[in-house]
């Protein structure tokens, strides 16, 4: 029962979010607040306002990381590019140095990689192009899964079973936390005892079995990695994100805490010597203790505690 539910909601969440990104995709660089708001607002009519921002705020990062995807394609290209016209340029046959390689070994290598040369100038103008007008290729689910589909016997599945794996990688089932929240999280909620409870969305909130349009799952979780930190968090009422996928290949489900620790100031070492420092000797059954000066070195007497 926990299954289905959970593919439920996953796969409703999966076709706002897919719907979400292609008009992410589609309004480019010419993207504002009042887009992100309006379609935050489509998608609350359909789910709930919790889902849409989480939906709306994955979308945002998704085209983010197509961006810098892209951009590193560009230097990537660039960089080839740069290195095929250099040895172009050398004599067939010269040698090169640790420093930089030197020229092609034979007229038909020499020519294979002018003729590759011609293709990466080709290549770097089209995705230049993508990048000045905004345009981002991204697929829900993954490229290679996709590909996938037109080598099934390569990849040793059956039709039903890449159908399973790819209904899984589009369902969409994260949340991110609230701070002052109930356990940090009102959308996905885990109790510090493990216990996992999900909002519905609006068209599925006949499934509840629990008040205020929740369905608690009847399989608890705990996390053997930073399980004490999570506690810690949960029971503060601090901010606490949440996954929940399924491994088809595994048969399983799992569920995926992460939060934000704050980067702690740090004083620069050459503005904490201005006052001079103290140098502490820790050992079995005391500590020994000598202030030093801007330059390191001791001055005084030491002292033990």
């Amino acid at each position: 029962g926990d299954e289905r539910v959970l593919r439920l909601v996953g796969d409703l969440l999966g076709s706002l979010a897919c719907r979400d990104l292609k008009a992410r995709c589609a309004a480019g660089l010419e993207h504002d607040s009042k887009q992100w708001a309006q379609r935050k607002q489509a998608l609350t009519r359909e789910s709930s306002s919790r889902w849409a921002g989480s939906i709306t705020k994955a979308t945002h990062d998704q085209w983010a990381l197509a961006r810098r995807g892209q951009l590193a394609h560009v230097q990537s290209l660039q960089a080839g590019i740069a290195t095929i016209e250099r040895r172009l340029s050398l004599p067939v046959g010269d040698k090169g140095s640790k420093q930089a390689p030197g020229g092609y070994r034979s007229p038909r290598v020499w020519h294979a990689k002018r003729r590759r040369l011609g293709v990466l100038e080709d290549r770097l103008q089209q995705v230049r192009a993508d990048r000045e007008a905004g345009v981002v290729r991204v697929v829900r689910g993954g490229k290679r899964l996709l590909n996938t589909r037109h080598h099934l016997e390569a990849a040793g599945l059956t039709e039903e079973q890449w159908r399973h794996r790819w209904q899984a990688g589009r369902r969409f089932l994260a949340a991110d936390g609230e701070l002052g929240k109930r356990f940090g999280n009102e959308t996905i909620r885990v109790t510090d005892d493990g216990e996992v409870s999900i909002k519905l969305p609006a068209p599925l909130a006949h499934l509840a079995n629990a008040p205020h349009g929740r369905y608690v799952l009847t399989a608890k979780v705990s996390f053997a990695h930073r399980g004490e930190q999570w506690a810690d968090r949960v029971g503060a009422n601090r901010a606490v994100a949440y996954r929940i996928h399924e491994d088809t290949g595994r048969g399983r489900w799992y569920l995926t805490a992460s939060w934000t620790i704050p980067p702690v100031p740090t004083v620069p070492l050459q503005a904490a010597r201005t006052q001079g420092l103290i140098g502490v000797d820790t050992n079995a059954d005391h500590l020994a203790a000598w202030r030093l000066d801007a330059h390191g070195n001791p001055t005084g007497h030491p002292r033990r505690f």
